[in-house]
Formats: structure tokens, sequence, C-alpha cells
């Protein structure tokens, strides 16, 4: 695993693209000649606050009503490398959620244990279907990794065949 610490005065925008370099970096000694890597790393961000992920439940509870009725952001950082290049970049999903009550994140925590979560929640879980709102972008950016993104990256740099 590769420490996911970064410099304080990093934009937080910047956190997500910084990150997925550094595990790129990790990685890239190890590749062979004709490999691709692609590292990822997401985060939540709201207002200027970056929502790791919480280390237990009430931390996610503190979190999870951060975001609780707001709008957020959330940006994945991708690293796309051969042994010839690295090629890095981010795309950035505002997500609505709506208020949700204290019972509901409870329920939600107790059930689905979003520990491993940056900002305490999964899109494709529980939370994501009854208790967002609205989102602007890719869904699947918020997942983890924005897959659309990544295919034209590849598409454009490394001659895809299919």
């Amino acid at each position: 695993l590769t420490d996911e610490s970064y410099p304080e005065t990093l934009n937080p925008e910047a956190v997500a693209t910084y990150l997925a370099e550094k595990k790129a970096n990790t990685f890239l000694p190890h590749l062979k000649k004709d490999e691709v890597l692609i590292t990822a790393d997401t985060i939540v961000i709201a207002g200027n606050t970056i929502l790791n992920k919480p280390q237990d439940e009430k931390e996610a509870i503190e979190m999870l009503n951060l975001i609780n009725g707001k709008t957020h952001l959330v940006t994945t950082g991708v690293c796309i490398a051969d042994l010839n290049q690295k090629l890095s970049f981010s795309d950035k999903t505002e997500v609505r959620f709506s208020k949700l009550s204290d019972e509901e994140i409870a329920y939600y925590i107790r059930q689905f244990q979003p520990f491993d979560k940056a900002g305490a929640y999964g899109i494709q879980e529980w939370i994501g279907l009854v208790g967002i709102e609205n989102l602007r972008g890719s869904y699947y950016n918020v997942m983890g990794l924005p897959v659309n993104m990544d295919y034209q990256t590849l598409k454009a740099n490394y001659n895809l065949v299919l």
C-alpha cells in the first residue's frame, strides 16, 4: 500500500492527482516493457475540507453530516503510465445530497461500514440510491474511476485496437 499523505499546502483539487501519481511511482519500477499501469485516487471535498476515509463510526457520522443536504465535490485523479510516459489528469463531479435523518445516516454506517471510502459513502450503495439528489459530472468518477476519460486517454495515446 502507498502512503496517502500529501503536502498540506497543496490545493484540495490537486490532491487526488498527486496521490494517483504517488501510487504510480510505487509500481513503476515493477512495470514490464509492454505493460500500462493505471492508478487512481478519489477524494471528497466539502467546502475547502478534504474528507478522507473515516477512522470510526463517529468520524463517519461527522463527515456525512458535513455533506448532508448540501453539494460537495468529488475529484478522482488518474495516472496512466508505461516505461516511456506518465499521463496524469483528474475528473470532477458535483454531488448534491438530500437531507437525511440521523437514523438514516446511522443505518447506512451500521449496514455498509463505509470506513474504506473517502467522504464515508459509496454512491453505488444504499445511501447513493436514496440520498443523492443529483450530480453534475460522471457517476463513475464518484465510484472511483472516470472510465470514459480513461478510455479516451488510452485511445489517444496507446492506439487501442478493439
